[in-house]
């Protein structure tokens, strides 16, 4: 049975969709099945992963409407081990079309029990905004992952998601783990990111991940090619440092 984890962050910009994208990579190419779920309204992972969709195509907003056809939508292989459950501009509009209805918060786990027995892990891409499409997100998983930009100012945000995480544990998914907060576009070069990591680490009771994923031109150029950074330059050291994230995951998942 698939573990479900999240990427989520309400600050935009933080690598986000970067890591949705390219741990799923990892973790496919480490042997692991593997489904991406795009779940922010931009659709910023199912384009970047090289999905060009037209507008006969279903999406994961038809699977929220109908969980028996979640199978049918899922675009298989698009990268080995890789399938992709593609993401739909029209998932905006999901709050006020769900307001109302008292299961609003398990729209997506509905999804995910469907085929959640076919997968090592579900990858769920999240928007930058702590609404209702966040919470079906964190709802449906076992766990979130939580990309920080190594920047001041990305401090006061960690603490308002983890208070949202603390939120939907404990109304609606008491299971819900912080799988590890993440630190990106890290520069080695500078005293700002080594002292924005020993802050969250000297404040912050959650787990930070040995991995630290770099400012690296390669990995923004990947996704405008609409390929993983270890189909684009898979000798980089962002594709080495997703490699290493993965490596950290799995060894959690070993008994």
């Amino acid at each position: 049975m698939a573990k479900v984890i999240s990427i989520t962050n309400q600050k935009g910009g933080v690598g986000k969709t970067t890591t949705a994208i390219n741990l799923s990579a990892a973790l496919a190419e480490a042997g692991q099945k593997i489904l991406l779920v795009d779940f922010d309204p931009q659709i910023n992972a199912t384009v970047g992963i090289g999905i060009d969709l037209s507008d006969d195509d279903k999406t994961v907003l038809d699977a929220i409407h109908d969980a028996t056809k979640t199978k049918n939508i899922i675009i298989e292989n698009v990268v080995q081990n890789l399938d992709v459950l593609p993401g739909s501009i029209e998932l905006s509009s999901l709050e006020t079309e769900m307001l109302g209805q008292s299961d609003k918060d398990k729209a997506l786990r509905k999804v995910i029990d469907t085929i959640r027995e076919e997968y090592d892990y579900i990858i769920i891409d999240c928007p930058p905004a702590v609404g209702i499409i966040t919470v079906n997100a964190l709802t449906a998983s076992d766990a979130c992952i939580i990309p920080v930009q190594c920047e001041y100012f990305s401090l006061e945000g960690l603490n308002q998601v983890l208070a949202a995480v603390e939120i939907v544990r404990s109304r609606m998914n008491p299971e819900l783990k912080v799988e590890g907060i993440l630190f990106t576009m890290f520069d080695s070069r500078t005293r700002l990111a080594q002292d924005v990591v020993n802050e969250v680490k000297n404040n912050i009771s959650e787990r930070v991940f040995e991995t630290l994923i770099p400012r690296n031109i390669r990995l923004a150029e990947a996704p405008s090619n609409g390929m993983t950074i270890l189909d684009y330059e898979g000798s980089s050291i962002g594709a080495e440092r997703y490699r290493k994230l993965a490596a950290e995951i799995l060894k959690d998942g070993e008994v």
